[in-house]
């Protein structure tokens, strides 16, 4: 017979101890149980047996513990108070429509929020909260969170791919007309903007100019450590700054950001949307959603 992991004496006889041990009272532990007083008196009887301990003290008027039976008591209420927590937990879980959602500032800004506003419109009983930042991702903050890395070759159920797409050196049309830029020895020769926002493994622009075999010197540019700032700044003429088309999208259509040259870069790693463990059933609805053809998310609506 296999040897159990733990060793332990019966949980019934534990839960009696702990109800008589919080009252100090056979009787009033019975009645929380729904047992008799008798019932009571046999498991905890058996318990001291078994531990070879007396764990309360028989008087006429009641019970108090000994100080075994104070040492157990201690033990025993954390572990209970450690097991009704999870239970609790794991059934808010079960009943709750609520996701949170881990972004970074600029795939919140950019990608997720616009696509959030119709999600809501289509799914009005999930609640979606959004958990920004740009530190790496604590699973035990979120639900979903939304990711830059390279993908695995046997991509398992709790990721979902998003997108991957270019990256293109862009700037304000009063930037690229005014520094004259029409090929990338013109761009290795004007500010630019540069990230250097930490735990963000972002293409740089080294790398960039790199993969399209230029010589690049690093020059006159603007640093900064939060992409939609680094954006902003280039719509105001600052410099040029690298682009994923799918994020910026929008951006490009208005023509408040244009490519420069018409050179880019394949993204080198992908943007996925990864599912945590104990994720509520929402969840799944909503990275299924998320990772639609934008044209099937609109047609949802007629």
């Amino acid at each position: 017979m296999a040897k159990r992991p733990y060793d332990m004496p019966s949980m019934t006889s534990l839960a009696c101890f702990e109800s008589a041990a919080r009252h100090q009272s056979f009787k009033l532990a019975a009645a929380e149980l729904n047992v008799t007083p008798a019932a009571v008196s046999h498991q905890i009887k058996g318990l001291e047996r078994d531990l070879g301990r007396q764990l309360f003290r028989r008087h006429h008027r009641g019970v108090e513990l000994s100080e075994s039976g104070a040492y157990l008591f201690i033990a025993v209420q954390r572990g209970f108070e450690g097991i009704s927590d999870s239970v609790s937990q794991l059934r808010i879980r079960a009943e709750r429509t609520d996701v949170v959602v881990h972004a970074s500032t600029a795939v919140s800004a950019l990608w997720l929020t616009p696509r959030l506003a119709t999600f809501w419109k289509h799914h009005p009983e999930t609640i979606v909260s959004q958990h920004v930042s740009d530190e790496p991702v604590a699973t035990s903050n979120c639900d979903l969170s939304i990711e830059y890395g390279p993908l695995p070759d046997d991509v398992p159920d709790s990721i979902r791919p998003l997108f991957n797409g270019q990256i293109l050196a862009l700037g304000s049309p009063a930037f690229k007309e005014q520094n004259r830029i029409e090929t990338l020895d013109d761009l290795a020769h004007v500010p630019l903007i540069h990230l250097t926002a930490e735990d963000r493994d972002w293409t740089k622009w080294s790398d960039w100019f790199e993969a399209l075999n230029t010589d690049y010197e690093e020059g006159r540019g603007f640093w900064v450590n939060n992409y939609v700032v680094a954006l902003g700044a280039a719509q105001d003429d600052m410099g040029a700054v690298l682009g994923w088309t799918e994020l910026l999208g929008d951006r490009m259509a208005t023509g408040k950001l244009v490519p420069l040259v018409p050179e880019g870069i394949a993204t080198p790693k992908d943007f996925y949307v990864r599912i945590h463990p104990d994720a509520p059933p929402s969840a799944n609805r909503l990275a299924d959603w998320l990772t639609q053809p934008l044209t099937m998310r609109q047609s949802a609506f007629g």
